[in-house]
């Protein structure tokens, strides 16, 4: 089984150039604005409770400077151990789910209390005038909230009896995340109307604020613990697909090295960091997330079409796991689906995200094609400078 996850699926069932795209949009886009995302509602959290006042906004810079700060750190603690990341990720995933209990439990008082009002006819102040357009941007934007439920796979190398330890693991989280973040919204409902979630720049800060009194102030520090450890798990996924592509020549050969006594890939980690910083100085990274958010279910279906195809030409392929046909071709549906409802809803956005995706064809051809054709001396000259300049390994092909 190898790392890179749908990347590595990709490359199994279509080809070398499908996943090359794959690793394109989600190098280049997806990952660092998904960093730079969340390292701003990381920065919202810690300093919006010192201007508790609506009409009066904390600077810019503070909350670039907490940002930067955040990203800076984990990168930094991702690149010095690999236990120190997990214990960093367990401490912080122990916190995050205390707080959400903390959240989940006044909310179910107070519908026990009767506060149901923002339960009653909850749907008739929705705008719809997109149709069922609005319905697939409301879908994207919840399934943001459920993006990881795949990211194990890019680990898969690094886990101990990933035969088992990988369903197992899928199976058990599943049910208790979507549990736990339904139950917190209906709890952010049993205080709040739909117009202040909408307005709130931190809802669960505006939360405790109306329901915890002088004890408001965990509320903030726990989601943003809660965020911090979001973050890390990021750092900890992207660095592997970055790692997996350039052991398989489609990044440069520096990004597939190992720091020799931390076994960490520092340059993979350098690259992620960086790229992230410079995507919180764009004024609207959300509409980055409406640009690709086709492109990410559709590189999601490509790659269960793969599964498919698999079965189809390779049928006496060792398959550790293995399941129902018909699970997997509902999914696949549910993918088409929702790309084409996302082209019909939001043709602009979708068409950039296509336009960027398809920008990756020539440089596949000239990074993954032409450079082969270079001479062995030039690629033995890259690779000691690279050796030279950071005290790392190659990666070893799996």
């Amino acid at each position: 089984m190898k790392s890179g996850g749908d990347y590595a699926y990709i490359k199994e069932a279509w080809g070398p150039m499908l996943a090359f795209l794959f690793l394109w949009v989600n190098v280049l886009v997806l990952q660092p604005s998904l960093l730079a995302i969340l390292a701003l509602t990381f920065a919202d959290y810690i300093v919006y409770p010192f201007y508790p006042d609506p009409t009066c906004h904390p600077p810019q810079a503070s909350l670039f400077l907490t940002a930067i700060s955040c990203l800076v750190v984990l990168a930094t603690v991702n690149s010095m151990s690999v236990r120190w990341t997990t214990r960093v990720q367990d401490l912080f995933t122990f916190a995050k789910m205390s707080v959400l209990a903390v959240i989940i439990i006044t909310g179910l008082v107070r519908l026990g209390k009767g506060y149901t009002d923002q339960f009653e006819n909850a749907f008739d102040t929705t705008p719809n005038a997109n149709g069922g357009g609005s319905i697939t941007i409301a879908f994207y934007a919840g399934f943001f909230a459920y993006g990881g439920w795949n990211s194990l796979n890019f680990l898969t190398e690094e886990m101990k009896d990933p035969h088992r330890n990988l369903p197992l693991a899928i199976i058990i989280s599943l049910p208790i995340v979507t549990g736990v973040y339904v139950m917190t919204n209906v709890a952010y409902f049993s205080v709040m109307t739909p117009q202040e979630v909408l307005l709130s720049k931190a809802v669960a800060v505006t939360f405790g604020y109306k329901v915890l009194g002088s004890a408001a102030f965990l509320i903030p520090v726990g989601v943003a613990w809660s965020v911090f450890g979001t973050i890390n798990g990021g750092f900890l996924l992207g660095s592997r697909l970055n790692f997996v592509a350039a052991r398989d020549g489609h990044l440069p050969t520096l990004l597939s090295m190992i720091h020799v006594r931390r076994n960490t890939p520092i340059p993979s980690l350098c690259l992620s960091c960086m790229l992230a910083i410079c995507y919180l100085f764009i004024n609207n990274i959300e509409q980055l997330l409406t640009y690709f958010s086709f492109v990410t279910w559709g590189s999601t279906a490509v790659t269960i079409s793969g599964l498919l195809k698999l079965r189809w030409t390779k049928p006496d392929l060792e398959r550790p796991l293995r399941m129902n046909i018909l699970l997997i071709i509902s999914f696949l549906l549910v993918c088409v689906g929702l790309v084409i409802m996302g082209v019909v809803a939001a043709p602009l956005e979708t068409t950039i995200g296509i336009c960027f995706t398809l920008t990756g064809i020539p440089v596949y051809f000239i990074v993954a094609v032409k450079w082969k054709n270079i001479p062995k001396s030039f690629k033995n000259l890259i690779k000691k400078s690279d050796i030279f300049l950071t005290e790392v390994a190659p990666g070893c092909k799996a």
